[in-house]
């Protein structure tokens, strides 16, 4: 079963600074049918105006990923780190038992556009910690690319939860598949471009839901290179 969300359904700020989409419920957007799926929780597409962010503050018990579309994003937390992530990297932060954090764009002159993904985690209290990791834009062209695991895996950033995240970039043409056995639950966004997911058309900002699929067949359609993230979910 595939339940298709729309980008143009999805929730809108525009606060000048910040414009955001946001895939499920956050801040000042609430959908009662839209909380999140199985342990994803948030998927915000952030575009920042440059020298402008979000000052510090807390989370804990949460999953948090970022991954940078176009720009540099600058993060700062109470762990120690200070750190500039651009695109081609993947950070995360295991909020665990509490952390304050500040993000904001790391350029004067430019925007920053990125994701941030919340996962909520497995189990809780968990010692806070930090991961940023780059990799080859050829890693991810017509293959999926393993960013975030709940096993350490080369290359990957380690999550408190039984959920792996990959990305893959198509070019004109190309099908991937990607198993699911049916028992799995899977989230795929479409970054940017155009594919079909078992047959349904997706197109930048959409997203679909899979639940007791055997398998994902991807098609990118278009003439343009298309990015996508999946979300293989307990």
């Amino acid at each position: 079963m595939l339940t298709v969300r729309k980008s143009n359904e999805r929730g809108h700020a525009d606060h000048g600074w910040l414009d955001s989409h946001h895939t499920f419920s956050f801040a000042n957007y609430h959908d009662p049918k839209h909380m999140g799926y199985r342990s994803l929780r948030v998927i915000n597409e952030d575009r920042v105006a440059e020298g402008r962010g979000f000052g510090a503050h807390a989370h804990r018990d949460m999953e948090i990923l970022s991954y940078v579309l176009k720009g540099k994003l600058a993060h700062k937390d109470s762990m120690g780190h200070t750190k500039v992530l651009g695109p081609n990297e993947i950070q995360k932060m295991s909020a665990g038992s509490g952390v304050v954090h500040s993000e904001f764009n790391g350029s004067e002159t430019e925007p920053v556009h990125f994701l941030q993904i919340w996962i909520e985690p497995k189990s809780r209290g968990t010692t806070p910690s930090y991961e940023q990791l780059k990799f080859e834009p050829a890693e991810m062209l017509d293959r999926f690319k393993l960013l975030a695991s709940p096993e350490k895996v080369a290359g990957a950033a380690t999550i408190n939860q039984d959920a792996t995240v990959s990305v893959a970039e198509l070019t004109p043409g190309k099908q991937l598949s990607y198993p699911l056995g049916g028992k799995r639950h899977a989230w795929l966004h479409v970054i940017d471009g155009e594919v079909t997911v078992n047959g349904k058309s997706l197109y930048t900002g959409d997203a679909v839901a899979v639940d007791q699929e055997e398998k994902l067949d991807v098609v990118a359609q278009g003439t343009a290179n298309s990015e996508i993230l999946l979300f293989d979910l307990a």
